[in-house]
Parts: structure tokens; C-alpha cells; sequence
């Protein structure tokens, strides 16, 4: 049941606990601490001791909040990455859907978004593929998010081309998503030098090349 506190007679307001406003509190809390954890874990050689109190203190936050929505800080880390992940895949998803229909149009869509998401905030692109990051939550994470990310490139592929799924399909996929992610891992540290456009271009040529293979 949800439980009211009203103020004092006299006063000239109220505070709702356990209701929407205490709901909507809880969850404003948590976003801070997710914030806060990927400007840590984000940061340009990771924070390989994230601590609960490091992440409060970044976030503005008591210590005791840190428990109202994580159980330690791996699940911390866990909600960080879920997050950067979710928002590039829906992101992805829709600009590959608003696409023209051409396969290159598709194709460059895709490449396009998750460059420009990962340029245009590079903590998402350091925690999701930073070898400095050595966490064996996130290690288990990223390599959850290649099979989601191999999944949408099959899921799109069957629809696209009107094949059926197989295994050879399936390792088309995993070799598309393998490449491009190790691709973006040089392209911010600097090692692949080219500039953002010509670096889409180049990796739709590439998956494009590997089209034939898919059907």
C-alpha cells in the first residue's frame, strides 16, 4: 500500500515514499549512478577499481543509494554496459529501418550509426571495446553483446535477401560483427587513421564484399 506523509499544518508541501514520486526519485538516482560508472569505466584507460564509493562520490550521491538499485558494483558494471548496448542497438535499428532500399543504403545506415554513436561519446566506444578493461563481467558481457549484434545482422539478412538461416549464415554474421568491432578498436586509439566518413564508406564496402557469402 502506498503510504503518504503529509506535511505539518502550516507547511506548503508534501513528500509521496513509496509511491510515483518515490519511484521516480529511485529511478533518477540509478540513471546518476549509470552516468557516473560509464564516465569511469569510459574514461580513457578504464577504472579497473571501480569502487561503490568512487561511483557515489561521482554521481553526487550517499553511499546508501548505491544499494536501492545495485547489489554490487558488478551489477553496476553490468547495467552500465546494457545501457551503452541497448541505446547503439535501437538506434541502429531504427536508422536501418528509416534506410532507403538499397542494400548499400541499408548497410551504410547501420556502419554510419554505431560510428557516429561511439565518435560522438567515446565512452561508449572504449567500454565496449577497450582491451584495456580487463573486468570478467564485462569480458562475459561484450561477448553477450556480439551474438545480439550477429543476431540482428542474420535477423536482417533473412529478411532482406529472403534466405533461410544456417550456420553458414550464422558465421557470415559473427565474422561481420568480429571485424567491424576490432575495426572501431583501432579507429579510437588511433591506430586506423582514416577520417569518420571514409571509415564508413570502407567498412560498407567490406560487408558488402562479404554479402555473396550470406545467401
Amino acid at each position: 500500500m502506498v503510504a503518504m506523509v503529509t506535511a505539518p499544518s502550516g507547511s506548503t508541501g508534501g513528500r509521496m515514499y513509496g509511491g510515483q514520486e518515490g519511484d521516480a526519485r529511485r529511478a533518477e538516482r540509478r540513471a546518476q549512478l549509470i552516468e557516473a560508472g560509464l564516465d569511469l569505466l569510459g574514461s580513457d584507460d578504464g577504472d579497473h577499481t571501480l569502487s561503490v564509493r568512487g561511483v557515489c562520490k561521482r554521481a553526487g550521491l550517499a553511499t546508501r543509494y548505491f544499494y536501492e538499485s545495485f547489489t554490487d558494483r558488478d551489477a553496476l558494471i553490468v547495467a552500465v554496459y546494457d545501457h551503452v548496448v541497448q541505446r547503439i542497438a535501437t538506434s541502429t535499428l531504427e536508422a536501418v529501418s528509416t534506410a532507403g532500399p538499397g542494400e548499400r543504403e541499408i548497410v551504410e545506415a547501420g556502419v554510419s550509426n554505431i560510428v557516429r554513436a561511439v565518435a560522438e561519446d567515446p565512452r561508449h566506444g572504449r567500454l565496449m571495446f577497450s582491451v584495456a578493461q580487463s573486468s570478467e563481467v564485462l569480458a562475459q558481457r561484450r561477448l553477450d553483446s556480439s551474438r545480439l549484434f550477429a543476431g540482428l545482422v542474420t535477423k536482417q539478412t533473412v529478411g532482406f535477401y529472403e534466405v533461410a538461416e544456417s550456420p553458414r549464415l550464422d558465421l557470415a554474421a559473427h565474422f561481420m560483427v568480429g571485424g567491424l568491432a576490432q575495426t572501431l578498436t583501432a579507429w579510437l586509439n588511433g591506430t586506423v587513421t582514416l577520417p569518420e566518413e571514409d571509415l564508413v564508406n570502407t567498412c560498407t564496402d567490406l560487408l558488402l564484399s562479404m554479402a555473396i557469402h550470406t545467401r
